[in-house]
C-alpha cells in the first residue's frame, strides 16, 4: 500500500461540481492499494499517517518536524487513488499492480475504519470511491511525503518487480545492475 502524505492549510474533494469533503490543517491522503495488500498492510500505513511528524513544534513553531497529526489536532482527507500504483516504464501506464475495483473498495474502506478507530472518526473525511474527483489543496510547505507499507515488494506476476537494479530482492538474490 502507497501513501502520499502532504501537509495542508486546506483540502476538499468534490464531485460533479459539488464539494463533498473538505478539512481545515491536517493532511491530506491519497492512498494507493496494491494487487497483493492486505489489512496489515493497511495498519501500517495508519500508523505511519497519524505517526509521522510533519508539523511545527506547537509551543515553538520555529521547531520543524516536532509533531504528528494527532498532536495538533488536525484533520485528514484521504481520496484512494489507484493511480499511485501504476508501472510508468513506458509511455503508457500499466496499472496492473493495483488491487481490482471492488477488493480495493473492500480493503480501503477497512483502512478508513481503522484510522477513525485509531484517531478521530470525526476528524477524517474521504473522497468517493471510484468517483473522477476534483481534488483541491493548499499544500503548507510545501510538504509532501510518499510511505508505503513494504519497500520494494509489489508483486507483479510471481516476480519482485519493484526492486532497484543492484538491490537485493526478497529472495536475496541481486537485481542486474543497468548497463551504461
Amino acid at each position: 500500500m502507497r501513501a502520499v502524505i502532504q501537509r495542508v492549510a486546506s483540502a476538499s474533494v468534490a464531485v460533479d461540481g459539488e464539494t463533498i469533503s473538505k478539512i481545515s490543517k491536517g493532511l491530506m491522503v491519497l492512498v494507493g492499494i496494491g494487487s497483493d495488500d492486505t489489512t496489515s498492510d493497511a495498519s501500517i500505513i495508519v500508523k505511519k499517517i497519524l505517526g509521522i511528524r510533519v508539523f511545527s513544534d506547537v509551543d515553538e513553531p520555529r521547531k520543524m518536524w516536532k509533531t504528528n497529526v494527532k498532536d495538533v489536532d488536525g484533520e485528514i482527507l484521504c481520496v484512494s487513488q489507484f493511480t499511485l500504483l501504476a508501472d510508468t516504464t513506458k509511455d503508457k501506464p500499466d496499472f496492473h499492480r493495483a488491487m481490482p475495483t471492488e477488493p480495493a473498495k473492500e480493503l480501503y474502506s477497512t483502512f478508513l475504519r481503522m484510522l477513525g478507530e485509531a484517531y478521530k472518526p470525526d476528524k477524517i473525511q474521504d473522497g468517493k470511491f471510484g468517483a473522477m474527483m476534483n481534488v483541491s489543496l493548499t499544500n503548507e510547505g510545501p510538504i509532501t511525503l510518499t510511505v508505503d507499507s513494504r519497500k520494494f515488494e509489489y508483486v507483479e506476476n510471481g516476480k519482485d518487480s519493484n526492486t532497484p537494479k543492484g538491490a537485493k530482492n526478497k529472495k536475496g538474490n541481486v537485481t542486474p545492475m543497468a548497463k551504461e
